[in-house]
């Protein structure tokens, strides 16, 4: 048995949860990108398109995130593809989320009273001019709390990355477990790490929430 200090079990989460926050921030990001682009294409006229967008929230809302990992994992290397826990982990999470944030904003556009729609096609903008002057910055102040609250599901997701060989704050906590053999110690600092990194960004969320409500 390896004799660690409680310093040297915080040490060792800390630079593990690194890659905890560094996952979260991409797959936020590169979420966020393609969940822009899925809802310009859901809100658009093609029922087609609509559809399909419809049909990637509803695969990646109802499936695990477990799952979709392990597919990412082991799917792309069906193509001879070699891949790493990184990419995979990136890859997964950056779909769900993009699930996510898609149906998210769809709703907060959907807030928006139908007169607005009404009058910016009564001064003759097109489409993507409604959304982009009258629509879109009247909703991002509506999915702001939300969309940062989600943020918190991110963080937590990527505890999952784990069972792929993927080296962040929950892998870095059960390889020092059974190194030391003190499970309960360990856990709890990585429990204390995790609530760390979510509850300013939930306090957050809740701020910007009232602020939103007292605006209205």
């Amino acid at each position: 048995m390896v004799e660690f200090t409680l310093w040297d079990v915080l040490r060792n989460l800390g630079l593990a949860a690194r890659w905890t926050i560094v996952l979260s921030l991409i797959a936020f990001i590169g979420g966020g990108l393609v969940a822009m682009i899925l809802l310009v294409l859901r809100l658009g006229k093609s029922r087609w398109a609509d559809r399909l967008v419809g049909l990637y929230v509803q695969l990646f809302q109802g499936t695990p995130l477990l799952m979709q990992l392990f597919l990412a994992y082991f799917g792309i290397a069906l193509f001879g593809i070699k891949t790493s826990a990184w990419v995979a982990a990136v890859l997964a999470l950056t779909l769900y989320t993009s699930a996510f944030l898609t149906e998210i904003w769809r709703g907060c556009v959907a807030a928006i009273p139908k007169g607005q729609w009404e009058a910016s096609q009564s001064l003759a903008l097109g489409f993507y001019e409604q959304l982009r002057y009258v629509v879109l910055p009247q909703a991002v102040r509506i999915a702001i709390p939300p969309t940062v609250g989600f943020l918190v599901q991110v963080v937590k997701g990527t505890a999952l990355a784990s069972v792929i060989g993927f080296i962040e704050l929950t892998k870095a906590g059960s390889m020092i477990s059974n190194a030391t053999f003190r499970p309960f110690m360990v856990f709890s600092c990585v429990a204390l790490m995790y609530f760390v990194l979510c509850f300013p960004i939930s306090y957050y969320a809740k701020t910007l929430e009232r602020k939103v409500n007292a605006g209205r």
